[in-house]
């Protein structure tokens, strides 16, 4: 259903009350049976709608009711704005197309002055950062994890793997975490018995149940959900020692990419890779002296890495 179309329709209601269906239908251009969902969608979100009987009869809102416009400052519309755009790109938003009717329900309500306003920040901020590609999950879901989450009520879960097998799970919701693009719900799964990490796009359907739970004490979701996708099973296990204190290696290094240790002289750090020259890459871009201890495959990439960073540097400039 057009998120459009029903604001217009509200608008015809509230500047033309009494029309009928069919003049409804007409100024819309959709068919009667449109109209009728309009009105049953309005009044889903609490907005009356009264309904005259007969032949001639029409629809009007319910007497002395009125929307007023959305009194905004120009600082508070800038920020839902902007909000609602940085969230967009970084896919802080859930459902598809859920950002975009939620502008234009802010523009709808919003003074003709300030409105035009408004649409200037849309059409000319541009954004640097690349917009997320990823799938966006459901609003109802995100809803009803993070109700039963903070009820401390446990959740049937119906997720999909990576493989795309479904399964039946029991959770208690711990929490959930926006990372990277992704939603990810972290909480205890009954079915493994451990704590474990969902993606939330992966969830097909979330039902609350009147089981309660008790979050253990001073757990760290965000600490919770790094931690295990730093984990992920990569195709090599890599651990370097970086000569450096721990607080500086923690400032270099996510916790997403390696888990890091203490050690005498400096920091171990540990982690998983599905390419060594990434992780070449990485380690060389950290700007701090280390040292391979495995594999022995990541020496020889860091060494590939050098002898071509020794060549780009020595090459003549052109012209």
């Amino acid at each position: 259903m057009s998120t459009n179309r029903v604001l217009a329709f509200l608008e015809l209601l509230q500047a033309r009350p009494g029309l009928t269906g069919p003049e409804l239908a007409e100024r819309l251009e959709v068919d009667v049976r449109s109209v009728r969902r309009y009105v049953r969608r309005l009044e889903d979100l609490g907005i009356p709608v009264e309904a005259e009987r007969g032949r001639y009869g029409g629809y009007r809102l319910m007497p002395g009711y009125r929307l007023p416009p959305l009194m905004l400052t120009d600082d508070e519309a800038a920020a839902v704005v902007l909000g609602l755009l940085a969230g967009r790109r970084a896919g802080l938003t859930v459902g598809e197309g859920a950002a975009e009717s939620a502008l234009a329900k802010i523009r709808r309500v919003l003074p003709a002055a300030l409105r035009e306003r408004v649409g200037a920040v849309e059409d000319m901020v541009a954004l640097t950062s690349r917009s997320a590609a990823t799938s966006r999950p459901s609003g109802a879901t995100l809803l009803t994890l993070a109700d039963a989450a903070r009820r401390g009520r446990r959740v049937r879960l119906v997720y999909r793997s990576y493989a795309g097998e479904d399964s039946e799970r029991t959770v208690d919701p711990y929490g959930l975490v926006f990372h990277s693009g992704r939603w990810y719900l972290t909480g205890h799964d009954h079915r493994r018995g451990e704590v474990r990490t969902f993606r939330v796009d992966r969830i097909g359907r979330a039902a609350p149940t009147e089981e309660e739970f008790t979050q253990p004490a001073e757990f760290d979701a965000v600490a919770h959900v790094t931690s295990s996708l730093a984990s992920v099973p990569y195709r090599y296990e890599v651990e370097v020692v970086l000569e450096t204190t721990p607080e500086e290696a923690r400032r270099r290094v996510p916790p997403t990419v390696a888990t890091l240790t203490p050690v005498e002289g400096g920091v171990r750090m540990t982690g998983r890779a599905e390419r060594l020259d990434g992780m070449a890459r990485v380690l060389a871009g950290l700007g701090v002296p280390f040292t391979v201890v495995g594999p022995p495959e990541l020496r020889e990439e860091v060494r590939v890495l050098a002898r071509g960073l020794e060549e780009w540097a020595g090459r003549a400039p052109r012209g």
